[in-house]
């Protein structure tokens, strides 16, 4: 066997031999991608006062990398699939790395920002790349395994990213959480070389680069709206954002049952697995990230743990990913996707539930249960939804189905750090009013409300003033902890609500196994049928 792998997927007469290495260089290409997220998380109180970030900078921060990531995956994907499935993995590891080197070097928010949407494009890219080469190599009796490692990996970078954060924030700068990703990028790349062999689509079409700038638009513009107008209020930009992406949602469709070769075929929304399945995967990211972006800031503000402390608490998370993927390689041939999903749901909703109960005393036992049962509901769930959308391609739009799936993986992460930010932010901000509006100068107080950090950071220029003094200062302190605690209860109950609906619809609209059954036969009817139209159009 020859040392680079150069013969295409297509070429082959039977399965890779190769294609479990080939899985490990796809899912640490998928753990850098999501581990520029988890791992930002810890950095950012570091990086608040070092940049002197206003909360609007600190979202913008994290969010800057998605809004190009979830907006260009459905046309990046389209593009890999119709030139090079590894060239796409390849170039876009290649960016990311870039825009990771640049993230570490410079020191003003408007360009950590722009080194964050640089790493966003480069990471879609690479995130339907992954998934539609996993998809290429393996057999379809082995898909479902495989499609399980890949999700399973993105439950540890949820953990290990903040982990190696922490790690390394103990001697070094913020900036050094950006070169988490270099090292790995790098190995990525040389692995695509040599175990990951060339993928494209077979006799496929010219790309529907209309419908793929329509979606940019729509997606773009809805992320936009989703992340400025619930945390910064609705003026004209995020109003402007929202029409827009609904202007561009329609046109889209309308596009899309048109074209001969749609960028992403909307009739596909009739089919209840696969519309359901979108459904699941974009609740369940909704529930994860939105939960962690604030339970990360109490475990650190509240509690008082550092970087490496936090990190080393997500862990039970990525542990319980990996028993809940055990669990569905069992039991989803055995049982079928809707009895792993649905209770996978509610799981997953009853752990954001509890954390209504957190309040000025509670301890990092509080949030234990809610780890374990969100990264057991992921690894039960995930997978056998990626697995029935990526079963509703045929071959040559793998990766459009990648960027679907990935579309609402990102999708669901940004609406729960946008809204469930948002409205932590307004809770904490009208407590800590209450508890101390008339003790504080009104300066002093607008500056407290900005975040739990920024109340932190004038209870200790209170302890500082003649006027005010160690005392005031800890009265300060332990407002702001019940003011962001409270927040987190009140948000938790608006989040599990959230989830709770999404649980009804899902078991509303997915159909057991015997109806999943007959949308395999479906889909690979329809995949017959678009390969014949192919074929007879070249001819």
């Amino acid at each position: 066997m020859p040392l680079v792998a150069n013969t295409p997927v297509e070429k082959m007469t039977g399965p890779y031999p190769r294609r479990w290495f080939a899985l490990v260089v796809l899912c640490l290409s998928l753990l850098i991608v999501v581990m520029a997220n988890t791992s930002l998380i810890v950095a950012a109180p570091d990086m608040t006062k070092d940049l002197q970030l206003s909360s609007s900078d600190l979202q913008w921060v994290i969010d800057g990398y998605t809004v190009p990531y979830a907006a260009l995956m459905l046309v990046l994907g389209s593009i890999g699939d119709k030139y090079s499935r590894r060239g796409a993995l390849v170039t876009g590891l290649l960016i990311f790395a870039g825009g990771a080197v640049m993230g570490s070097q410079v020191d003003r928010t408007d360009l950590v920002i722009t080194a964050r949407a640089v790493m966003g494009v480069g990471a879609a890219v690479v995130m339907p790349a992954t998934l539609s080469l996993l998809v290429a190599i393996f057999p379809k009796r082995e898909r479902a395994r495989a499609i399980t490692a890949w999700t399973a990996t993105s439950g540890l970078a949820i953990a290990v990213g903040p982990l190696l954060a922490g790690w390394l924030l103990r001697d070094h700068a913020w900036g050094s959480t950006f070169l988490i990703n270099v090292p790995i990028a790098v190995v990525a790349v040389l692995g695509a070389f040599l175990l990951v062999p060339p993928s494209k689509a077979a006799d496929m079409g010219r790309i529907d680069y209309v419908g793929g700038l329509l979606s940019m638009v729509s997606v773009g513009s809805l992320v936009y709206a989703i992340i400025e107008g619930p945390h910064f209020g609705w003026g004209t930009g995020p109003v402007t954002a929202a029409v827009v992406s609904g202007v561009g949602l329609v046109a889209f469709v309308l596009w899309e049952l048109k074209h001969p070769s749609p960028m992403l075929d909307v009739r596909k929304f009739r089919l209840r697995p696969f519309s359901s399945s979108m459904i699941a995967v974009l609740f369940f990211f909704f529930g994860a990230f939105g939960s962690l972006y604030y339970s990360t800031q109490f475990l650190q503000f509240v509690l008082g743990y550092d970087p490496l402390q936090t990190g080393v608490r997500l862990l039970p998370l990525a542990g319980a990913v990996f028993v809940g993927a055990a669990v569905t390689g069992r039991l989803t041939p055995k049982l079928g996707v809707k009895a792993m999903v649905v209770p996978g749901m509610l799981i997953g909703t009853v752990a954001v539930f509890l954390l209504t109960r957190v309040d000025q005393g509670s301890a990092y036992t509080d949030f234990l249960p809610t780890l374990l049962m969100l990264g057991f509901s992921i690894g039960l769930s995930v997978s056998p939804a990626t697995d029935t959308i990526m079963g509703s391609f045929p071959e040559s739009e793998l990766g459009v189905g990648g960027g679907a799936n990935d579309t609402s993986l990102e999708l669901g992460g940004s609406l729960g750090i946008a809204i469930l930010g948002s409205l932590l932010a307004t809770a904490y901000k009208d407590k800590l009013g209450d508890l101390v509006g008339g003790h504080l100068p009104a300066a002093a107080l607008d500056s407290a409300k900005e975040s739990v950090g920024a109340g932190l950071a004038v209870a200790e220029q209170v302890a500082k003033t003649p006027s005010g003094g160690p005392q005031q200062a800890q009265a300060l302190v332990d407002a702001v902890h019940e003011s962001f605690a409270h927040g987190v209860a009140q948000t938790s109950l608006v989040g599990g609500i959230i989830m709770a609906a999404g649980t009804v619809i899902v078991l509303a609209v997915l159909p057991g196994r015997k109806a999943g059954g007959k949308h395999r036969q479906e889909t690979a009817k329809e995949a017959e049928k678009v390969a014949g139209k192919e074929r007879a159009e070249i001819a």
